[in-house]
């Protein structure tokens, strides 16, 4: 979704110390850190908190799950404009107003003209299906929530929303991306495409994922969540998307600085970083300034970044695999992101199925670390939320006669 030189520079903050390798063998230690091998001699940091349940503990009642009917037509024509249709419920009903869009061209104003004869499409996608949604509580043993950052940061931007949601009995996962924090730094380019960190991020999910997973990305970040929740449906119950911009494909920048060679990357990284990461603050107050200073920005090498940013190619991440989604998401966008505009996120709320876009009037790119209790509160919300139950399912609640 962010391919720009800025996406990249902005996702990096408040890391730890590069290229510590952990044992190969699992180990949880005392602060909730292990270091997990997802390849041979590929090793994460994953920060992991599950909240003590006594075994004898008696189970909770199972939750109550509403229903949405998700049904949509996704016609693709050859001018690249896209057309979807959200079916009415009802059979033999009309399809609601569609949403098109054209590359760069504004949709005329309501449902297409039924005296124009639209031409047939190259490709038709159709998504027929009934989701069930549920409330997550952090007392709920089945619910975990995966926390994914982006370019040049750490599963320390987290640190908030992972304190936070532990304290509520929440189980939680932040891993640290190859190259960055205390994760392994392979020294090859191909470590760091977009498909081998998804295939990491996949043998994460895969290793502590349960029932229902809430997968929670920031800008880079983001592209992930949506991986793995096209990748496995009927195990990602809700995500949460913040500052990660439109439904566009990846491809990485020919004019990005990334490109240029590494001994001037090197001499350049420390400006651009400070620059970068300032702008990335609604304002420059003493907070801002304090978490500049502590928390070690930009503190991956200069191989990494022009690996990352290079290898940020995607193609199949277009509008048509967003509009496929059928999982509720949640779209938290600061409102002085100097980087990704808000017109991005509202274009990406209009694709998606079931979304809901959040804008903080008082924050910027990173807004989970610059109005940590406005953001705890608006995720809590949305992981508490569930829908109405469809007429036909209205009685008493799941596990009870």
């Amino acid at each position: 979704m962010l391919t720009s030189l800025a996406d990249g520079l902005l996702c990096c903050l408040l890391g730890k110390a590069p290229n510590v390798v952990g044992p190969l063998e699992p180990v949880e230690s005392s602060d909730g850190y292990s270091f997990v091998e997802v390849k041979p001699g590929r090793v994460l940091r994953v920060k992991h908190v599950a909240p003590a349940r006594p075994p004898s503990a008696p189970e909770e009642e199972p939750p109550r799950m509403g229903a949405v009917r998700c049904k949509r037509r996704i016609a693709v024509y050859r001018t690249g404009q896209v057309v979807i249709e959200n079916l009415a419920e009802a059979p033999g009903a009309e399809a609601s107003e569609a949403s098109a869009a054209a590359a760069g061209t504004p949709t005329a104003g309501g449902a297409p003209s039924l005296k124009r004869r639209r031409p047939k499409p190259k490709r038709v996608v159709h998504v027929d299906c009934t989701q069930r949604i549920g409330s997550c509580q952090g007392s709920h043993r089945d619910v975990v929530l995966f926390f994914i950052h982006g370019v040049g940061g750490s599963s320390d931007i987290w640190k908030e929303q992972l304190d936070f949601f532990a304290r509520l009995g929440y189980e939680v996962v932040a891993p640290d991306l190859a190259g960055h924090g205390a994760s392994s730094a392979p020294q090859i380019a191909a470590a760091y495409t977009f498909y081998a960190l998804a295939e990491d991020l996949r043998s994460l999910f895969k290793r502590y994922a349960k029932k229902r997973n809430v997968l929670i990305g920031h800008s880079y970040g983001v592209s992930f969540c949506t991986f793995l929740a096209h990748e496995y449906p009927d195990l990602v119950h809700k995500v949460v998307m913040v500052n990660g911009g439109g439904p566009t494909a990846l491809e990485p920048s020919l004019c990005s600085v990334f490109n240029m060679p590494p001994c001037v990357l090197r001499c350049l990284s420390p400006c651009l970083a400070w620059t970068f990461l300032k702008a990335g603050f609604a304002r420059q107050g003493a907070k801002e300034k304090q978490l500049l200073k502590e928390g070690n920005a930009f503190n991956v090498s200069s191989f990494v970044l022009r690996a990352m940013m290079s290898g940020q190619y995607w193609p199949e991440g277009d509008e048509v695999y967003h509009a496929e989604l059928t999982v509720p998401v949640l779209l938290v966008h600061g409102m002085h992101d100097k980087f990704v505009p808000v017109e991005e996120d509202q274009r990406m709320a209009e694709i998606l199925l079931l979304a809901f876009l959040k804008v903080i009037d008082e924050g910027s790119h990173m807004v989970m670390l610059e109005c940590p209790e406005t953001v705890n509160t608006l995720l809590h919300e949305f992981l508490l939320w569930e829908p109405e139950p469809l007429p036909s399912e209205e009685g008493p609640p799941v596990g009870k006669k």
